[in-house]
C-alpha cells in the first residue's frame, strides 16, 4: 500500500495498517516535511514529496487518498489510471461532475474504489440487521446526527477548508456523506424528495450547520442533522417503527483530533471502525471482490448533498 496525504486520516491509515498481516505500507508521498519525517522514522521504505511519484512505483497494488477535498479528482484518477486499487476519504469529490469523472476512470481501468466510510463499520451498521430483518416494522421516521467542533478542531485551520471553491461547500459536504450514506444503505437510493436549511453562524461563507429532509420513496421520511459548532462530537441514528424503535450512537467527550493523530498499535475504542475499513478494503483486493461502500455509492451521496443545496428553505 501506498498512502498519499499522511495528516491525521493518513496517520490512521498507517496506524491501522500495521495491525493487518496481509499488508504493508512500503510508500507515503507528502508535501509536508514533518510528516514525511514521521513515515521515515517508522519504517516507510519510500516517501515521496509529489504522489505522482508514488503512482509510478510498481511495487504499490493499491493507495490510500487522504488529501484536501480540491484534489480528490486529480488524485483518483490518475491513481486508476496508474492500475492502483483506491480507498479514498469522503466526499468522493467537490461536485457531481467531478465524482462522476472519478468512477468513470474507475471503471475503464477496472479497478477497485472503495470510500471512506467508517461509520458502516461502526456500531451503526448493526441498524441495518435490524431494518432487513424486520424487526422494526415499517420505519416511518428515522434520524441522523453528526455533530461536531469541525475543522476548528485544530489550529491554524487549513485555508483549504475555508474556501467554498476547494472544499465544495461546508458542514454538509464534510459531514452529511457520512449520515446520508448510512440512510441509502438503510432505506435504499430511490427518494422523493430533498430540503435543506443552512446556518452561517460563524458569518464565512459557507454553511457552519445544515438540516436537511428527505423523503424516501419506500416512505420513510428522515431528518439529517450536521454541524461544526458542538465542542462534543456526537454521532448518532434513532429510527422509529411500527413495532419498535433502534437507536445507535457514538458520543464521546474526548478529542477526535487525539483519537486522528495518536499512533497506538491498540487504538482507541472509537477508531476501530478505521481499522474495520481497511481490513475490509484490503480484503477484497486479495479476494478479488468489490468493496463496500464504492465510488459509485460516494456519486450517489454526492448528488443527493447537490440537491439539497439546490433546494434550500429560504427563510423570509
Amino acid at each position: 500500500m501506498g498512502l498519499i496525504g499522511l495528516g491525521g486520516m493518513g496517520k490512521t491509515h498507517f496506524l491501522n495498517s500495521l495491525r493487518i498481516k496481509t499488508v504493508k505500507v512500503v510508500a507515503v508521498a507528502d508535501t509536508s516535511r514533518a510528516a514525511c519525517q514521521f513515515a521515515k522514522v517508522h519504517g516507510v521504505a519510500k516517501v515521496y514529496d509529489d504522489y505522482a511519484k508514488l503512482l509510478d512505483n510498481p511495487d504499490i497494488d493499491c493507495v490510500a487518498i487522504a488529501l484536501p477535498t480540491f484534489l480528490h479528482a486529480q488524485s483518483a484518477v490518475m491513481a486508476a489510471e496508474c492500475g492502483k486499487h483506491i480507498l479514498l476519504e469522503k466526499p468522493l469529490a467537490r461536485n457531481t461532475r467531478e465524482g462522476k469523472l472519478i468512477v468513470s476512470k474507475v471503471q475503464k481501468a477496472g479497478v477497485k474504489a472503495m470510500m471512506g466510510y467508517p461509520l458502516r463499520f461502526s456500531d451503526l451498521a448493526r441498524i441495518k440487521a435490524e431494518i432487513d430483518g424486520g424487526h422494526l416494522g415499517e420505519v416511518v421516521t428515522a434520524q441522523a446526527t453528526d455533530v461536531w467542533r469541525g475543522p476548528f478542531f485544530h489550529l491554524p485551520v487549513s485555508d483549504w477548508w475555508l474556501d467554498p471553491e476547494l472544499s465544495g461547500g461546508g458542514a454538509l459536504i464534510d459531514l452529511g456523506p457520512h449520515m446520508i450514506n448510512l440512510l441509502l444503505w438503510y432505506f435504499g437510493d430511490k427518494i422523493a424528495s430533498i430540503k435543506s436549511q443552512l446556518g452561517y453562524r460563524f458569518n464565512m461563507p459557507f454553511e457552519d450547520y445544515a438540516l436537511c429532509m428527505i423523503k424516501f420513496k419506500q416512505g420513510t421520511l428522515a431528518t439529517v442533522n450536521v454541524g461544526w459548532y458542538c465542542q462534543q462530537n456526537t454521532i448518532s441514528i434513532e429510527l422509529f417503527g411500527t413495532m419498535k424503535r433502534a437507536s445507535a450512537a457514538l458520543t464521546s467527550a474526548k478529542s477526535w483530533s487525539r483519537i486522528l493523530h495518536t499512533l497506538r498499535v491498540k487504538p482507541f475504542a472509537e477508531s476501530l471502525a478505521f481499522y474495520r475499513e481497511l481490513n475490509h478494503f484490503v480484503n477484497c483486493i486479495i479476494a478479488d471482490r468489490d468493496p463496500s461502500p464504492s465510488a459509485a455509492d460516494g456519486l450517489k451521496d454526492l448528488e443527493v448533498i447537490s440537491v439539497a443545496y439546490k433546494n434550500q428553505i429560504r427563510e423570509d
